[in-house]
């Protein structure tokens, strides 16, 4: 399994390495500042290093934020709802009209009540996110063995008990689903949300670097969020499979 692994590592680093490679062959054939080649692309990352991380330290800090506020209200609302099916019958029709609204369209209706600021984007990314939490957990709490409920009930448990010590650890493998899924969209609604209300973070340079044709700046911008995006959702994954040790060692 793992030189399994290992040539797959290989075969996607040797992967990169040709596009790389391309890029620079018909960057210098064109040779136009348009098209900036690999290279260029390194030398403007390193120019504007210090800019880089500002700015995506600004885009981290919102992003990471407004996650950390839809994990604390809506995995306990998603426990809620899948244990208490009053309650998940009243959210369920909400929740699918909510989730099919893009969030660039909640924006200017944001920016009505809470103007520009780190507040509107932090709304912005709430919203986008809170959908991909809150369903995953109420699946996972729905699909709570129906034995271990009895046993629950016969122990004379009470609903509280149930979702923390049944429905959450039973939960857990797929609100780890919705999670990741949710890192990944914040980082995107938070860039998104930058071009539109500028004031800082990395989609504000972009757009800086894009409105001013610098281009290399631009794809260094890129390249480096995507780097960071590559790095966090790797130590997510990390993170998952140490503390969901349990049910990959049961499907293994």
């Amino acid at each position: 399994m793992k030189a399994i692994a290992l040539r797959i590592n290989v075969w996607g680093i040797a992967a990169l390495a040709g596009v790389a490679v391309m890029w620079h062959a018909v960057a210098l054939r064109y040779a136009s500042p348009l098209f900036p080649g690999p290279l260029d692309v390194i030398s403007a990352a390193m120019e504007h290093l210090g800019t880089i991380e500002t700015e995506i330290g600004a885009t981290l800090s919102r992003a990471a934020i407004a996650f950390a506020i839809a994990v604390c209200t809506m995995v306990p609302l998603g426990l809620a709802c899948g244990r208490i099916k009053a309650l998940g019958a009243l959210v369920d029709p909400l929740l699918e009209f909510l989730a099919a609204v893009p969030p660039p369209a909640v924006i200017p209706l944001v920016m009505l009540f809470a103007g520009v600021g780190d507040g509107a984007k932090i709304t912005v990314i709430v919203f986008a996110i809170f959908p991909l939490i809150l369903i995953n957990t109420m699946e996972g709490a729905r699909e709570t063995a129906p034995m271990l409920t009895r046993v629950a009930k016969s122990f004379q448990m009470s609903r509280l008990e149930q979702m923390l010590l049944i429905d959450l650890p039973s939960a857990m493998p797929a609100i780890f689903v919705g999670l990741r899924l949710a890192v990944a969209t914040s980082m995107l609604v938070s860039i998104t949300s930058e071009m539109i209300l500028a004031t800082d973070g990395i989609g504000t340079f972009l757009q800086r670097s894009q409105e001013g044709f610098e281009i290399a700046a631009s794809l260094a911008g890129l390249f480096s969020i995507s780097l960071v995006g590559f790095a966090i959702n790797f130590g997510f994954r990390l993170s998952e499979r140490k503390f969901l040790f349990w049910f990959y060692r049961g499907q293994a």
